[in-house]
């Protein structure tokens, strides 16, 4: 799970890499083909949920700084400012749990894929025989 002094957009980067090394293309051209495709794809829910993880991430940091510019020392807090500080805190509170089940889920996902390796060199198993058949004789 991320920390929060995680630098920006670290568990996005992190994603689109483990994204890009199971498609083996850049993220920007698997972006593409999914975009070109059905949205009920995985490529496209991966690249999807890659986005909205990276703007999640965004998010934070653009919260963190205006926050940073509240609350500088040389700044004086009035009643103004302070309704201003708290939705901040909440802005980045909701953002920081958004890209923290993202990166989860996504994660998760991309955990249980693996990139096919060569085809075995090992011969195919023998076909099972098939089982005897009943036979019914004829009473007269």
């Amino acid at each position: 799970m991320p920390q929060p002094d995680t630098p920006s957009h670290a568990v996005s980067q992190l994603v689109a890499q483990r994204i890009e090394a199971l498609y083996r293309q850049p993220l920007a051209d698997l972006e593409a083909h999914a975009d070109a495709a059905s949205d009920t794809t995985l490529l496209a829910a991966l690249t999807g949920n890659h986005s909205d993880l990276a703007l999640a991430e965004s998010n934070i940091a653009f919260q963190l700084q205006r926050l940073r510019e509240l609350t500088a020392p040389e700044r004086e807090i009035g009643r103004f400012d302070a309704g201003h500080i708290l939705d901040c805190a909440r802005r980045i509170a909701e953002s920081v749990a958004t890209r923290d089940a993202y990166a989860k889920s996504t994660s998760a996902v991309l955990g249980g894929l693996r990139r096919m390796s060569a085809p075995d060199t090992h011969p195919p198993a023998p076909p099972v025989p098939a089982a005897p058949t009943a036979t019914k004789s004829r009473t007269r």
